[in-house]
């Protein structure tokens, strides 16, 4: 069980928070993101003078640059629509700014500050030469024909390229943007500068510069994570019921790798409801509904039957599980849901999603001895394939499946063994979220330190 962390800052972290708050009005989620992070960072701060002296923490909150523009453009009836586009490059202390771009209603600056912010941790976690960064659109792809994505994602490119470059930032995939997004985009990408560059976009299709594994890594990342945190308690994923938040790509994966180590997936969910099935998620038909017929989840209860019912609204984390793996999206467990969790026995949440799981529902779970694996730790994987991506890209060389897993599960074990050891030496055995944060956290703070004041 993790050992209790207070959570009242220190006098100079407060302040540092106070200051971020004041700076950055209204923007609720990176608020929540940076004193989760804040929280943790007591007892480096009392170790390291140098880190304050250098105003290190200040620095790394502000990002390098924001980039926000209009994106206009026409749908199928000739209307002329405008979106609004960003990009937010936080730190590239370690490397070209990397992170994932999310197609939603619900975007805005707050919520890719948060993202991007998340995304320095996570990526310096996985130890390759990466900078973190987010960007997306409050653009909607659901019930948009390809002709409109498409000419949607030629207009946000438009803007975007000139701030991109294999060395300088390196987008991927996100919430609303799969790889006919990413598709589109690097043609215009290639379009405008003449250059087929194919480090400037990761999760390319496989036929032109892509990796294999990309499409799995998020989802078979956490799960792998979560197995490392079992087995440090002496227990696996053989024979044991999860439940998955949301049905897209990380969920999805989610579920293959949990059958593939013997759990029993029995419930997932979109945003209108879940579904129930105590035989066992079945795979195939999960992909055929999501993937290929861009269907809702109470599709696959009608065409599961009697195995499975649907369940409108309500909340997933209702369904008595061991492992929850919340995969959809931000602040979707929060503490009342973590105390239905530990009501109906869960040994062990790891976040498939960025920040799917309240402060509140954190020290929930906490305070229950509950195996907790913080998001920019257990869904590194996904960002840990780019990386590998945009290795396999510099070499001009593509990997086989099985060593881009491999690959892929030496990193997860990395990460969890980073955070794990972290925890342990800073006295908060067990406390992933600490560990996690500091460890992400002195790799920046030491090549900033090392690069000077800029």
């Amino acid at each position: 069980m993790p050992s209790p962390r207070p959570t009242e800052l220190s006098p100079a972290l407060d302040a540092v928070y106070r200051d971020a708050l004041l700076r950055n009005p209204g923007e609720t989620e990176f608020h929540q993101a940076v004193l989760e992070v804040l929280e943790t960072l007591g007892p480096v701060f009392a170790e390291r003078a140098e880190l304050a002296d250098a105003r290190i923490l200040e620095r790394v909150l502000e990002p390098e640059r924001q980039v926000m523009f209009r994106v206009p453009w026409t749908d199928d009836t000739g209307a002329v629509q405008v979106n609004r586009g960003f990009r937010v490059e936080f730190n590239s202390a370690l490397g070209p700014f990397k992170g994932g771009l999310r197609f939603h209603p619900s975007v805005n600056l707050g919520i890719i500050k948060f993202l991007g912010f998340e995304q320095v941790f996570k990526n310096a976690l996985t130890g390759l030469s990466i900078g973190g960064g987010k960007g997306g659109s409050d653009f909607d792809p659901k019930g948009r024909s390809d002709a409109e994505v498409m000419r949607f994602c030629q207009s946000f490119m438009t803007e975007l390229h000139r701030h991109l470059g294999e060395h300088t930032d390196v987008p991927a995939g996100d919430i609303g943007v799969g790889g006919r997004e990413i598709g589109f985009l690097f043609g215009q990408y290639r379009r405008i500068t003449n250059r087929w560059e194919a480090g400037v976009l990761t999760g390319k299709g496989l036929g032109w510069g892509g990796s294999q594994a990309r499409t799995e890594a998020t989802g078979y990342g956490n799960v792998l994570f979560t197995a490392e945190m079992l087995k440090t308690r002496g227990e696996d994923l053989d024979g044991r019921q999860v439940v998955v938040s949301g049905s897209g790509n990380v969920a999805i994966y989610s579920v293959e790798k949990a059958q593939q180590l013997g759990a029993n997936v029995v419930a997932v969910s979109d945003s209108a409801g879940y579904v129930v099935d105590d035989k066992g998620i079945d795979l195939a038909l999960l992909q055929q509904v999501k993937e290929v017929d861009r269907g809702r989840i109470s599709d696959y209860a009608d065409r599961r039957g009697s195995a499975a019912r649907y369940i409108e609204g309500g909340s997933v984390w209702d369904v008595p599980c061991d492992v929850a793996l919340p995969s959809a999206t931000q602040n979707e467990l929060d503490g009342d849901a973590a105390r239905t969790l530990v009501r109906n026995g869960v040994i062990a949440v790891s976040e498939g999603a960025n920040m799917p799981t309240t402060h509140e529902g954190i020290e929930v779970l906490r305070e229950a001895g509950v195996a907790f694996g913080p998001g920019k730790a257990a869904n590194a994987g996904g960002v840990a394939t780019s990386g590998l991506e945009m290795a396999q890209n510099a070499a001009r060389e593509s990997w086989t499946f099985a060593r881009a897993e491999d690959r892929l599960t030496e990193i997860m074990q990395d990460i969890h063994t980073a955070c794990f050891e972290t925890a342990e030496r800073y006295g908060a055995p067990g406390d992933y979220v600490l560990g996690a944060n500091i460890s992400g956290f002195e790799r920046v703070a030491d090549a900033m330190l090392a690069q000077g004041v800029i």
